[in-house]
């Protein structure tokens, strides 16, 4: 997947969604960032927290590693010893209404696009949390979300997606006394037929631009740079 996301619905209605306690004044996001701060909830929590995703700012600018803090992959959880003891005990759920991905037009040229879930609604992702002690002394905390093998339609970009737990799911993923045979056997690709897509604007790129307007249908350009039509 790539690694930007959206939540831009207000307090009430994500509090209503996840019957859990999120501050008033939380803000619609439009373009999420590793390292930002981001509204999770966590095992035995009945609010949402704020964790820094992936890593925290000023840490390593290598992509290589940056990925591999930002994600999970499902097939190597219970094999790796780090992410084995979060699965097992520092679990969480990543509310979102989308996310973005990159198409390849050519091999310069990539096109981003939106992925919304359904009617356009909210879901969690299942995700994994750490603590660290920084060097002040002071803890904070970080997540990752977990991937999967892409359906179809996420494959013709990407040959990853995030897990997105149904909704009947969420309560098992955050239960202590869950099991990993349970945890792992709803840990699915999200249904073709439950999602859609749609080309934005290219200024997601940059983690600095907010706002609803790079939400809104973008009309892609071609490997020319000419604009088409959506494809």
């Amino acid at each position: 997947m790539g690694d930007r996301y959206t939540l831009t619905v207000d307090a009430e209605t994500l509090s209503a969604r996840f019957d859990a306690e999120v501050s008033s004044d939380i803000k619609a996001r439009y373009n999420a960032a590793p390292t930002q701060l981001l509204p999770v909830i966590t095992q035995g929590s009945s609010g949402f927290s704020f964790f820094h995703w992936g890593q925290i700012p000023g840490w390593s600018k290598n992509k290589t590693i940056s990925n591999k803090l930002i994600f999970a992959e499902l097939e190597t959880l219970e094999e790796k010893f780090s992410t084995k003891n979060a699965l097992a005990q520092r679990r969480c759920l990543i509310p979102i209404d989308g996310y973005y991905d990159w198409k390849r037009i050519s091999k310069k040229g990539r096109v981003a696009h939106r992925i919304v879930f359904g009617e356009q609604e909210i879901v969690a992702l299942a995700g994994i949390w750490e603590e660290f002690e920084d060097e002040q002394e002071k803890i904070m905390h970080t997540f990752r979300i977990i991937t999967t093998t892409a359906n179809e339609t996420i494959g013709q970009m990407n040959s990853r997606m995030p897990v997105v737990l149904g909704k009947n799911n969420e309560s098992l993923w955050l239960d202590n006394k869950a099991e990993l045979p349970q945890l792992m056997e709803i840990l699915l690709p999200y249904p073709d037929n439950k999602i859609s897509m749609y080309s934005v604007s290219p200024k997601i790129e940059n983690p600095a631009n907010e706002g609803p307007s790079l939400i809104k249908p973008f009309a892609p350009a071609d490997q020319f740079g000419n604009y088409s039509l959506f494809d």
